[in-house]
């Protein structure tokens, strides 16, 4: 589901969206009827924008989280140094990307929400950290917790920043998504964070990602 107040920009990311065999935009809203019908339309995936003049993203996305069943849900923004996408983090949104992200990246994206996995738009990751230099930590202590980390647990905190879900991460280094899950619990656990972002965020900030970040990764 698409919620954005333009509707040019809901129709363009429909008709993007729609192209892909394995994903159906079930609904578009603006904020003030978002709540309603994602209620109405229980869609996997939202893709939020944060401002809107009516009901804006960050009360529309303290509704959904508030749902027994609630979707995930991505920031939609305009601005790579949205003060606003470090409470929406907060706040239970799995990510963010800007408006202008390249429409062959789209489906890519939604998939990955739709997996469990972390989107963020490189551009605006980077300049939330530098705008927000505690965003990710907000005390050098926080980043030292990195250290408490176990060879496979950096290993798989980098692939949750890259974006990628448990059963992919499984994938990758060939452990089972139970197993992935478990290390995962662990890393949130010994970092302190709350969320898959808040950890990809914390890091981005250690240095562990090296810099060398695609749009495609969800990062």
């Amino acid at each position: 589901m698409v919620v954005d107040d333009e509707a040019l920009v809901r129709s363009g990311f429909e008709l993007i969206l729609n192209t892909s065999d394995d994903i159906q935009v079930v609904a578009t809203a603006d904020g003030a009827h978002a709540a309603e019908v994602i209620r109405r339309e229980a869609p996997d995936v939202v893709l939020l924008d944060i401002r809107m003049p009516d009901v804006d993203g960050l009360t529309v996305l303290r509704q959904v989280r508030a749902l027994p069943e609630a979707p995930v849900v991505a920031m939609l923004t305009t601005f790579d140094t949205d003060e606003y996408i470090l409470t929406a983090l907060r706040s239970g949104a799995a990510g963010f990307l800007l408006k202008d992200t390249e429409p062959e990246q789209l489906a890519h994206l939604v998939r990955t929400l739709a997996a469990g996995g972390v989107v963020m738009s490189p551009k605006a990751s980077r300049a939330l950290l530098r705008s927000h230099p505690g965003a990710g930590a907000p005390q050098d202590a926080d980043v030292a917790r990195v250290a408490l980390l176990s060879d496979r647990e950096r290993d798989v905190l980098v692939l949750v920043a890259e974006g990628l879900s448990n059963a992919d991460i499984g994938i990758r280094i060939h452990l089972s998504a139970g197993t992935v899950k478990d290390h995962v619990s662990s890393i949130l656990t010994k970092l302190r964070v709350a969320s898959r972002v808040q950890a990809a965020l914390l890091a981005e900030r250690a240095g562990l990602l090296g810099g060398n970040t695609e749009q495609g990764t969800g990062w």
